[in-house]
């Protein structure tokens, strides 16, 4: 047997397996069987069908403040749905791993399919809420009073003394004396510059 008739039978033995499984498929998905798979995963009446791409959390009431986390829900998986919140912010499951068989989640995070759900009534918390109360001895604590202080007062400045000035000048006789003096060599200088005029003509 040559190379060329060895792929042949290759060939054909590899056609013959595609053959056969895709008629293998085509008989598993006739419309009675996929009608049949489809009711399997998808539940009667009305369900939900997680839409968020991560896990979600399953809560025994429609809080995340006031319930536990009873379970987790995975994404794409199909609950049954029983009812929703009076605000429609939450939606009630069925859920076997809760004490009382249901659940609540997150109703932005599932889509409802099958009919209209009816409004229910949050079960009663298992705690009640904490409501906050104050330390005085610890609020005392941080309380300052603060300290007074004297304003500071304003004293005026002593009055401003005016000083006098005296006349401590020469007598008036000297200064007489020697305003003469000033003037008559003035006058001696007046005549001796004509003198000398006269003498140069």
């Amino acid at each position: 047997m040559n190379i060329y008739a060895l792929k042949q039978l290759w060939f054909k033995t590899l056609l013959g397996v595609l053959a056969a499984t895709s008629l293998g498929i085509g008989m598993f998905f006739s419309p009675k069987q996929a009608n049949a798979f489809q009711a399997a995963i998808t539940p009667p009446g009305v369900y939900a069908t997680v839409t968020y791409s991560d896990p979600i959390n399953v809560r025994g009431g429609p809080s995340t403040v006031h319930y536990p986390i009873v379970g987790r829900l995975s994404p794409g998986e199909v609950v049954p749905a029983l009812g929703v919140s009076p605000g429609h912010e939450w939606v009630q499951i069925s859920f076997p791993g809760s004490p009382d068989g249901t659940g609540w989640v997150y109703a932005i995070y599932v889509s409802i399919a099958g009919g209209e759900l009816q409004i229910v009534e949050p079960p009663p918390t298992s705690t009640p809420p904490v409501t906050a109360t104050l330390d005085l001895t610890l609020a005392a604590a941080f309380e300052t009073q603060p300290t007074q202080t004297r304003l500071p007062t304003f004293t005026p400045p002593p009055p401003l003394s005016i000083p006098t000035f005296t006349d401590t000048g020469q007598p008036t006789a000297s200064r007489s004396v020697f305003g003469i003096f000033i003037i008559s060599l003035g006058l001696i200088g007046g005549i001796g510059l004509i003198v000398s005029f006269v003498l140069r003509k």
